[in-house]
């Protein structure tokens, strides 16, 4: 079968794809508890230090430092213990030469107290008085005010995408509102006259509906809102008018199937029928996913994937969840954790393309091997059984074994 487009590298499949777009980021006002993985649409200063007040990292004793100086378990420093800071309470009076005040992790500091002696490092002599049997300095087993974040520093700029940490971060100082990036409304069509939905027992020739689930996952992780918006026949009129009615109610259209190289291939006609300047990209240089279509219509953007699970998966990674991110005002999206492994066979490729292979992770003898899951592309177990994968880059010939890769992590 002859080709019937021009591939491109990744790089500037996805160039070709921003150059045409020029996103207004929509906002909203967010409750902080609900803004994971959303991208801030403004800058964000410490309204207040953390801590507010000096605390205590152990439990022991807060003490003048200069008290200890010089103490030894030969030779002890004699202290009086004048009380105890409750926790969640204010020490009514200041720590005095000579004196010391029991304090718990977290509590406040004492008035004239400037550090902590670890409760190990004393030695009870009776209800009143202790011996310190190590010396402490200034500031040690504390927290000063404003050691975490002083009052008018910056959190984070306008795009950074929320992590759980940062939500943790932002209700430590009261934040608990939050200006983020409106979640983007992707319509997933599927197409195919052998594709039924996951309710219904397939008949001879029938499969299952995937790809609308598992594109749909990767939307929601990425910040964006999905919509299935059914399965369409494979007829040019069904599909133009469901693509049309899903990119009216949506802010992208991602089409599963129906981008390959055949008679039967209706996504390019559809996405140029939808609006201008239509098809940017068909065919991109990697495998699996070779036959994509990036397209613009008429300000939106316009996926064609494989039809083949894995293939689609792969695609969605490279260039779907960028476009979410990149739409929703995010300055340098997150990358998937990576980790280094070796191979455990030989990888085959062929120069001038990027070779996506799906792996197991192992640990032998305390080193980590990633052994491909090797199956076709319209295996989605593959995929299951998987727990990340290796790129093999464009311009190599393979990869061998026992070779250092990186895995980048599902």
């Amino acid at each position: 079968m002859p080709e019937m487009f021009k591939v491109l590298p990744p790089g500037e499949a996805l160039k070709a794809l921003f150059d045409h777009l020029d996103p207004e980021v929509r906002s909203q006002d967010l409750e902080t508890a609900e803004a994971l993985d959303r991208t801030l649409c403004e800058k964000l200063t410490a309204p207040s230090s953390l801590p507010s007040f000096p605390r205590s990292t152990m439990d022991g004793y807060a003490v003048r430092a200069e008290d200890t100086f010089g103490a030894t378990e030969s030779l002890p420093a004699y202290l009086s213990v004048i009380g105890e800071v409750p926790m969640g309470r204010i020490f009514e009076g200041v720590v005095g030469p000579a004196q010391a005040v029991v304090v718990y992790t977290g509590g406040m500091i004492p008035p004239g107290a400037d550090a902590v002696v670890m409760v190990e490092r004393t030695q009870k002599l009776d209800e009143a008085n202790i011996e310190v049997l190590r010396a402490v300095a200034p500031g040690e087993n504390m927290i000063q005010v404003g050691e975490d974040v002083k009052e008018g520093e910056s959190l984070f700029d306008a795009g950074h995408i929320l992590r759980p940490q940062d939500l943790g971060g932002l209700m430590a100082l009261g934040i608990t509102r939050v200006r983020v990036a409106a979640a983007l409304r992707a319509a997933i069509l599927s197409t195919g006259d052998e594709v039924v939905s996951p309710e219904q027992i397939p008949g001879p020739g029938q499969i299952r509906d995937v790809n609308s689930y598992a594109i749909a996952g990767l939307i929601a992780r990425s910040g964006g809102i999905p919509l299935l918006k059914g399965i369409i026949k494979d007829t040019y009129e069904s599909l133009l008018s469901a693509a049309r009615s899903a990119l009216n109610a949506s802010d992208l259209l991602v089409i599963s199937a129906g981008s390959s190289v055949s008679t039967r291939d209706l996504t390019a006609d559809v996405i140029n029928a939808l609006g201008k300047p239509g098809v940017l990209v068909h065919g991109v240089a990697v495998r699996p996913g070779k036959p994509t279509i990036l397209g613009v219509c008429n300000g939106k953007p316009a996926i064609g994937l494989p039809g083949n699970p894995v293939s689609a998966m792969v695609v969605a990674g490279l260039f779907l969840t960028p476009l979410l991110r990149r739409m929703q005002g995010a300055k340098d999206p997150p990358a998937r954790g990576r980790i280094t492994a070796r191979l455990t066979h030989n990888i085959s490729s062929v120069p001038g393309r990027e070779d996506y292979i799906q792996v197991r992770l192992e640990e032998r003898e305390g080193d980590l091997w990633a052994e491909p899951v090797f199956g076709k592309s319209n295996l989605i177990y593959t995929l299951v059984k998987a727990e990340g994968m290796i790129c093999v880059p464009l311009d190599s010939n393979g990869l061998h074994k026992g070779e250092l890769v990186a895995v980048e992590l599902f």
